[in-house]
């Protein structure tokens, strides 16, 4: 697939998912996580295209944390961020060796280090006035959280869209929701972005998310709309054929019936 034709296809989903979630408003500041990966590359890229495209300004600034990772390397990013004059700033926390010291030797990195990621991103998303930060995931990275939470946390739960934060304080946008990665890299691959690779979680092995990942496409080679219909039920729920208890009061459904029944008979007798 030609550049211009799978960037064309990238803006035309991300374009799609802004316009269905109302992610983004006039004259709004985002602040864009860059994490040196290429998803977050792919959108920041794709975010500043469509501000130059559309009839209606937003700003967008990209932040990067630096949480001192073995062989952590910014200065090509910086090189590219000057070249394309994207304005930037790249904030350094020693993150790794709390995430090394607190975790036992072989269990998963990924839920701590995120959780001080994101502390370090609101806090200063709140001291430079951001309430608007959108973050890289796509619909893979969506899909595969779906089933990871089934499987393996027994809670029907992903990553929305667009969410507002625990604290109340921030709205977390997700523009690439609608995008494939399969896309995404060979974009990424096209562009050259200078991808920082991330050595604590994947230094790991046997972690969920591959074989998540994994079983995914090996599901999409036997019916190509297995991952299209995931993400589709993410937006398609039907709660009364759940067995949440908070959503349906199955306890009393045959009050429910008896009310029916009465109705119908004041609605025979034209007194309803």
């Amino acid at each position: 697939m030609a550049q211009n034709k799978i960037e064309k296809k990238l803006l035309h989903y991300m374009g799609k998912a802004i316009a269905d979630y109302k992610m983004i408003r006039k004259g709004e500041k985002v602040m864009l996580c860059l994490s040196g990966g290429k998803d977050s590359f792919t959108l920041l890229h794709l975010l500043h295209k469509m501000r130059q495209r559309i009839n209606f300004s937003f700003d967008v600034f990209s932040f990067t944390l630096d949480q001192s990772q073995p062989g952590w390397d910014d200065s090509d990013l910086r090189a590219w961020m000057d070249e394309h004059k994207y304005p930037y700033t790249i904030l350094k926390r020693d993150t790794y060796s709390v995430v090394i010291d607190k975790v036992p030797e072989g269990k998963a990195y990924c839920s701590l280090c995120s959780r001080m990621r994101r502390g370090n991103i609101y806090t200063w998303a709140e001291q430079n006035g951001f309430i608007k930060v959108a973050l890289g995931h796509h619909r893979d990275d969506l899909i595969q959280s779906t089933l990871m939470s089934i499987l393996y946390s027994g809670v029907i739960r992903s990553m929305p869209p667009k969410l507002l934060s625990d604290n109340k304080k921030h709205i977390i946008i997700r523009p690439l929701a609608y995008c494939q990665e399969d896309d995404i890299a060979e974009y990424a691959e096209q562009q050259q972005f200078p991808i920082i690779p991330c050595n604590l979680c994947g230094s790991q092995e046997n972690l969920t998310r591959p074989r998540i990942k994994q079983l995914i496409k090996d599901l999409a080679k036997e019916n190509p709309k297995i991952p299209s219909n995931i993400l589709g039920a993410m937006g398609n729920i039907q709660p009364s054929q759940m067995m949440d208890s908070n959503l349906w009061n199955f306890r009393d459904l045959e009050d429910e019936l008896e009310l029916e029944d009465v109705v119908k008979e004041l609605k025979a007798i034209k007194l309803v």
